[in-house]
């Protein structure tokens, strides 16, 4: 019985084990599509060219993607720095982007732009596609559907080291003793929704992004200054998506004599006739309303819009210096086809259609970046939109420097206008040399020689002495465009007659500005350039060094407490001091480059111009000369009177980097302040680039000097000179050691030429039984520095390869005026992305 009941059981559990493999299961419900509307519900939305949602609660943004395949441009820029030598503020990228649905995911991509096949032949598009990885910039789940759009978290994405600041961080501080790795604390790193805007045209992000890992104490690089707390650094960081213009824009060929930044991508089409790279210029889409040889207005002119926070009487000022442009579009035959405006309230500068010229205020010190940026169209060069960004309190350098050459301070005296005046006369030139980084221009170092003519130069205040001793700084800017800037925009922006064939026009319009004299060197011009330099005036360096140097004797011989104003610490004589004793440190550098210089053009085939040319024998001993009276005792001293009115900080001014260094501790020290003079000049002629062409040129010219006679000219002025006495001796041992320092350094460095290493190796010998022989004789104090001398010789014998010297007092910072656009436009480096319009490095 128990028996038959077991086998009953067994084939009713069979049996149902068969019926359920048999029988389907009744089909599942779906899983209910979510939808746009009723994910957002509760959400602000923010229409334009991406729609998108904030959920402020868990402080979300949610992203609204109806332009699935349609390419955009994707551009991401560091909104704040990181300071001490860090990444800069304004540093930024672009690429072409789409958003292309894979799967279950939609995927942000940026597709090959610098490589193409400009076809009919798709196959041929299509195997260049191939051929090079495309990069997924990012992936999404999609949270939402509702039809064929589409809805993602993009909060990710937002709050991400978009610009690789982790890595630049690590990288910065390889060689510092506070070692550590940052990487991004999303706990403390937020949506900047102040900042995260929507327009018709461009869709705006920005995150708070914190960076931690830090070592506490060691700040960037190991000496402070990258934050508060060096362990959390945190910036903003900016995202965009904005629409690309209409295909009707005309690219125009990139020419190197032109001073325009290029745009260039390779053509695998292209027949073996032609060259593989197409180069183009970056530039404004700008059109006449009535094509033709006669002037006309624009069809769409280029406005750009100043901040309406910027003070009076600056904004004025930038208003004024930007509108100087108009003069050049005049002269490519357009009629009022350049405006510049305030920018209307309730408008805002994030907006594409605006062209902007930001002020952006800063604390400490008044040397902050100004730069010019442009959103460019990866397919052609097309600008889309300028944005300038110029550090406030820019025009206080100027002032300052214009307090020391004035000393305008005197009781029951009003101070004199003339230094406000000059102050706006250089907004006016910075406003206008930024602008024109964002209407496509390079600088132009090589300008200045042919009366200040490009604003796209770096300009030195000019100043002269009058006949009653005082300075006149009347003329310390140019005003108005600059002859070489209208002759760059009639060559970029002339707009030619139907017909008329472009090339053979733009050719002509370049040989008649070659034949008016003007030359184009921008920042390659290097050390060697003896014409091509930033922040100088003139057409011979040699002759203004002496003009220079002339009114900062003046100057220095008569500087008193009416460089300050009542009331401040006497102290802070050291702040206008700096200026007008280093007023020739720009100078230096100037006259250097004739020695082993190289004048030379970016001249192209036929075009008649001279390609490269040695510097005249007479013309380097002549700037050797005068770059070694820079390094007088005479030229170095600063007068007794002054020094003794200079006492140490009080509370309240602490030391910055706007004064001296010191060897004395708190009290001034003139022979640091000499250092940081001398130094400059010493390592300008001991560079090590320029002894090798002093080398190389006097082989195949042996008129040329060549490196020994100029290091025995260097001797002869220094260590063999008559020995001074008192203050000024100081000065002359101060002078010798340095230039023994930088000569040991030329014959110890495995990184330069070995021709340069020997030839320095051997009058650092002969050097060394010169010192011997002149130990004996020598009074106490020669005697000494003789000592110190023969002791860094036998101490760089005895440990070659090892052998370090003491490094060099460095000058405070003085560029009168420094841009990031500088840093991005005209950098070399810039050429490696077609794509964005990066500063011609730095203003």
């Amino acid at each position: 019985m128990k028996l038959i009941f077991t086998v009953l059981i067994l084939s009713f559990i069979i049996n149902e084990a068969t019926f359920s493999q048999d029988t389907p299961k009744a089909p599942s419900k779906p899983a209910a599509v979510v939808t746009i509307t009723s994910f957002i519900e509760g959400m602000k939305k923010y229409e334009g060219f991406f729609d998108f949602y904030y959920d402020e609660k868990a402080g979300k943004l949610f992203l609204e993607v109806d332009k699935l395949d349609k390419e955009f441009l994707y551009f991401s820029s560091l909104t704040d720095g990181v300071g001490n030598g860090g990444p800069e503020r304004g540093q930024a990228s672009s690429a072409l982007a789409k958003f292309v649905k894979v799967g279950p995911k939609v995927l942000l991509i940026e597709p090959v732009t610098s490589y193409r096949a400009i076809s009919q032949n798709s196959a041929e598009k299509k195997a260049v596609e191939n051929a090079f990885a495309k990069s997924v910039i990012w992936g999404f789940a999609p949270v939402a559907t509702e039809g064929e759009r589409l809805l993602i978290d993009i909060t990710p994405f937002i709050i991400r080291d978009s610009q690789n600041i982790a890595g630049r961080l690590v990288a910065r501080r390889a060689n510092a003793p506070a070692g550590g790795t940052y990487r991004v604390d999303e706990t403390r790193s937020v949506v900047y929704i102040e900042n995260t805007r929507n327009f018709p045209k461009n869709t705006e992000f920005e995150a708070l992004i914190t960076f931690i890992g830090g070592t506490p104490g060691g700040g960037f690089g190991g000496g402070g200054g990258v934050a508060p707390d060096p362990t959390a650094v945190t910036v903003n960081m900016h995202q965009s998506f904005v629409e690309l213009p209409d295909d009707n824009y005309k690219t125009r060929k990139f020419d190197p004599r032109s001073a325009f930044g290029m745009f260039s991508y390779m053509d695998f089409s292209a027949p073996m006739s032609e060259p593989i790279v197409k180069r183009f210029i970056r530039r404004h889409r700008l059109e006449k309303k009535n094509p033709g040889p006669a002037a006309s207005e624009a069809v769409k002119p280029i406005i750009y819009y100043v901040d309406r926070g910027a003070p009076e009487p600056v904004k004025t000022a930038l208003i004024e210096g930007g509108v100087f442009w108009n003069e050049a579009f005049e002269a490519a035959g357009f009629t009022n086809a350049f405006q510049v405006k305030e920018l209307p309230e309730g408008a805002d500068p994030m907006d594409i259609r605006y062209h902007v010229v930001n002020w952006s205020n800063r604390s400490g010190s008044p040397r902050g970046f100004s730069y010019g940026s442009s959103f460019v169209d990866p397919r052609t060069g097309e600008i889309m939109k300028g944005v300038v960004t110029l550090g406030s309190d820019r025009h206080r350098q100027d002032y300052l420097i214009a307090e020391g050459l004035l000393q305008p301070y005197e009781d029951g005296k009003p101070a004199s206008k003339a230094m406000q005046e000059l102050a706006m006369a250089r907004i006016r030139q910075l406003s206008a040399h930024e602008i024109g980084h964002t209407l496509g221009f390079n600088h132009n170092f090589a300008a200045s020689p042919k009366d200040r003519g490009s604003v796209m130069d770096y300009p030195f205040p000019k100043f002269s002495l009058k006949a009653d001793g005082t300075v006149d700084i009347s003329d310390s800017y140019a005003k108005g465009i600059g002859s070489w800037d209208k002759r760059a925009v009639m060559w970029g922006y002339t707009q030619f007659s139907q017909g008329e064939n472009e090339e053979q026009s733009l050719e002509k319009i370049m040989q008649e500005t070659l034949k008016q004299g003007f030359l184009y060197i921008p920042d390659i011009g290097g050390n060697a350039h003896p014409t091509s330099h930033q922040w100088d005036n003139g057409s011979n360096p040699i002759d203004q060094m002496t003009n220079i140097l002339a009114v900062r004797k003046k100057v220095l011989d008569t500087f008193s407490e009416k460089a300050i104003r009542k009331g401040e610490p006497m102290a802070t004589l050291e702040e206008v001091l700096v200026p007008v004793y280093l007023l020739h440190r720009y100078q230096i550098e100037a006259v250097a480059k004739s020695v082993g210089g190289l004048y030379f053009t970016h001249a192209v085939k036929g075009d008649g111009q001279i390609v490269t040319k040695m510097v005249e024998p007479k013309e380097q001993w002549r700037a050797l000369e005068s770059l070694l009276s820079t390094i007088s005792p005479d030229a170095l001293a600063i007068p007794d009177a002054l020094i003794s009115k200079i006492p140490p900080r009080p509370s309240g001014y602490p030391a910055s980097m706007e004064i001296f260094d010191r060897h004395t501790g708190p009290t001034f020290d003139p022979i640091a302040a000499a250092e940081t003079a001398a130094g400059a000049t010493l390592s300008y002629l001991f560079d090590p680039e320029r002894a090798a062409r002093l080398i190389e040129y006097n082989a195949r010219d042996e008129k040329q000097p060549g490196l020994m006679p100029v290091i025995d000219k260097i001797i002869e002025k220094t260590w063999k000179s008559p020995p001074s006495t008192g203050y000024k001796e100081e000065l002359q041992i101060l002078v010798n050691n340095l230039s023994l320092k930088y000569l040991l350094k030329l014959a110890s460095d495995k990184k330069v030429a070995e021709n340069v290493r020997g030839e320095a190796l051997l009058k650092v010998d002969e050097l060394g039984l010169w010192m011997k022989d002149k130990v004996a004789s020598a009074t106490p104090k020669q005697k000494a520095n003789l000592l110190f001398g023969l002791s860094q010789i036998r101490d760089f014998t005895e440990n070659q390869g090892k052998f370090e010297s003491a490094e060099v007092i460095a000058m405070p910072p003085g560029a009168p005026i420094m841009g990031l656009m500088d840093f991005l436009n005209c950098s070399e480096s810039s050429q490696h992305h077609p794509d964005f319009l990066a500063m011609p490095i730095r203003e």
